[in-house]
């Protein structure tokens, strides 16, 4: 009998279009003779099951189901492709586990703590894994200029600490840029993460285990035409992305034993796409998606095509992974 699986897109935030985009790859692309795939899109104003025929039918909070045609139709398991809140912070996580519903990806501890940025990093330096300096910041906390300006230097990158896709992230050249940065990054999150420029190769790295093993799934070179590797750097052709990166042996190893660290320390699960700037051979860690893009445009799919392994492929294997 064929399980029922509930593609999840949409959400909360900027990134909705995206994981609306990321949604329909993947719902395209789960095995129709092992799995019935439903699009469920989710907002702040409703959660529904739009058919082939784009026609909507509520789903039911209570217990995670749908009604069609007076038969109601409960999901076997919420494959989430919701970017930014509420798929990647930990609160549809939080929902399922109460419901009992397997899901695939990260727990909701795991995902609330990579979608914090700030928490990601303190985390990953108890373990050796090096990153930018920083100095992060509450809304209405005191902006002391000359200090950020003293211990980072500039260029600085301002980020809101819990979004994605770039949004809310500011690269810093001038002075008299940085307050404005920072209250602009205020408008997407509570908090903001201001950090050292690091000036070297950015590369994203893929992970997910796959039949039982931490796999590798590429390692991409990102050379941007922007000023830094912003929205339509990722989504409107501003880049350059080259699979395999053009790096060393030597940074490949490096980078690959730290990909793999960061992906158990963090209790990681399903796939991730994790971003490094390497100075010298040492990758620094910038930060990681628990749930990356999987458009057409998007690196982790051109990743695992490159690595033989078909997006059909990672779909069933990430359901399995949910049900078992």
């Amino acid at each position: 009998m064929k399980r029922n699986i509930a593609v999840l897109m949409g959400g909360f935030s900027s990134e909705k279009d995206i994981s609306i985009k990321s949604g329909n790859i993947i719902y395209d692309n789960i095995d129709r003779e092992s799995y019935i795939a439903y699009k469920i899109i989710i907002s702040k104003e409703k959660w529904v099951y739009v058919d082939d025929n784009n026609v909507e039918f509520k789903v039911s909070k209570d217990d995670f189901s749908i009604e069609v045609d007076k038969i109601k139709i409960n999901f076997d398991v919420a494959f989430i492709v919701i970017h930014g809140s509420p798929g990647e912070d930990g609160l549809l996580q939080s929902y399922f586990e109460l419901l009992g519903v397997p899901f695939t990806g990260c727990d909701s501890y795991t995902s609330s703590i990579t979608f914090n940025k700030r928490d990601c990093i303190s985390i990953l330096q108890k373990h050796n894994i090096p990153s930018a300096k920083s100095i992060h910041l509450n809304i209405g906390d005191a902006i002391n200029e000359n200090k950020i300006i003293a211990e980072l230097g500039l260029p600085c990158f301002v980020k809101a600490n819990k979004s994605g896709s770039s949004f809310g992230v500011y690269k810093v050249h001038d002075r008299k840029d940085l307050i404005s940065s920072i209250n602009n990054s205020f408008k997407i999150d509570n908090e903001v993460l201001i950090e050292s420029f690091l000036d070297g190769i950015e590369v994203s790295v893929g992970v997910m285990n796959y039949k039982n093993e931490i796999k590798i799934l590429g390692i991409t070179q990102l050379i941007t035409d922007n000023d830094f590797f912003d929205y339509s750097a990722k989504y409107e052709g501003k880049s350059t992305e080259i699979t395999p990166a053009n790096i060393s042996e030597l940074q490949k190893s490096n980078v690959t034993k730290i990909a793999k660290k960061i992906y158990k320390k963090l209790g990681l699960k399903g796939f991730s796409r994790s971003e490094f700037i390497f100075i010298g051979d040492t990758p620094f860690f910038i930060e990681i998606n628990s749930i990356p893009g999987m458009t057409n445009d998007s690196i982790l799919p051109k990743q695992a095509e490159n690595s033989g392994i078909s997006l059909k492929d990672i779909c069933s294997e990430v359901i399995e992974q949910a049900i078992n």
